[in-house]
């Protein structure tokens, strides 16, 4: 895997929007909060673009993405909003500029399209972080710190993340490459060329939110029969907000307690990244992480994800 170089003080990261569109006030703030950490934010005036449900035609997202890999004075790339619309784009992409620009790049949600382009379909290290709305807009209240910025600035392991509310689903310890995202866009990219295809003996990180259990079950239960969760050797999911019957009578994760229940490696569930209630924990893809399950469930990431 090709890791992007660390970024630094003054650096400046391209703010770009794959998906949907998003309000002014939200970029603002995430821009404000980008300079509090030391970083200079750029974007075209094509981020502000609108199309019914995405922000702007494919052509027009992809060309910005692309003119970010392109510029040498932009050191990263930080997406703006997930929702609709990144898959879109993905036939617009060339993986030879990745691999040739090695800039990190941040997202989550809609965005888990481009991590996988860009971790399986191109080989460089990317990040399930912050993006701008609702997450670096809010500040400290909206992810967390310190991961985002190891993650990113230092050329170190992040090493141990235990968070608060971690918990543990089967025992065990297990090591490969973490990978994944939301799991409604890995099983969206099967069948096509872009295709969420892990290597064997890979971590699984996924997340979700708004799916009511019988729908976790559904994806589960696909992602069991395509051969794809047996080539994992662990898994680590994430919060499930609103994953909840409206009723209360069933709890996401409970479902999801069941549904890996029989899994022969390392399960946890409750670790804040991608969609959560509270700060958003920033996790690279495509460096080796170790899972343990049991007493003291946690995510060991030993691998340094920049250059």
């Amino acid at each position: 895997m090709l890791k992007p170089r660390a970024l630094s003080q003054g650096d400046r990261l391209a703010l770009v929007a794959p998906a949907s569109p998003f309000t002014r006030e939200e970029f603002d703030r995430g821009v404000e909060e980008i300079r509090r950490l030391g970083f200079e934010a750029v974007f075209d005036e094509t981020v502000f673009a609108r199309q019914h449900y995405v922000a702007g035609a494919a052509e027009l997202r992809a060309a910005a993405l692309r003119a970010a890999w392109h510029d040498p004075s932009v050191s990263g790339v930080v997406g703006v909003r997930g929702g609709y619309g990144s898959a879109q784009i993905l036939p617009l992409l060339d993986s030879s500029e990745v691999r040739a620009a090695g800039k990190a790049f941040v997202g989550y949600s809609d965005l888990t399209a481009i991590l996988t382009f860009l971790t399986l379909g191109c080989g460089v290290v990317a990040f399930h972080g912050p993006m701008i709305d609702r997450r670096l807009s809010r500040g400290v209240d909206g992810y967390d710190v310190r991961s985002f910025l190891d993650a990113l600035c230092r050329p170190q392991p992040l090493g141990d993340l235990a968070p608060p509310g971690l918990e543990s689903i089967r025992p065990g310890e297990a090591t490969g490459p973490l990978l994944g995202g939301t799991l409604t866009q890995l099983l969206a990219s099967l069948g096509t060329p872009f295709a969420f295809d892990p290597p064997a003996g890979y971590v699984l990180f996924l997340d979700e939110v708004g799916e009511r259990p019988y729908r976790l079950d559904r994806q589960v239960t696909q992602l069991r029969q395509t051969g794809l969760l047996a080539r994992a050797s662990a898994v680590v999911i994430g919060e499930l907000p609103n994953c909840d019957e409206p009723s209360g009578e069933l709890r996401g994760r409970s479902v999801m307690r069941d549904l890996f229940s029989d899994f022969p490696g390392p399960v946890i569930i409750g670790f804040p990244s991608g969609h959560t209630t509270g700060p958003i924990v920033t996790l690279p893809f495509g460096v080796d992480a170790r899972v343990i399950g049991g007493g003291r469930p946690r995510l060991v990431i030993e691998e340094a994800a920049v250059a």
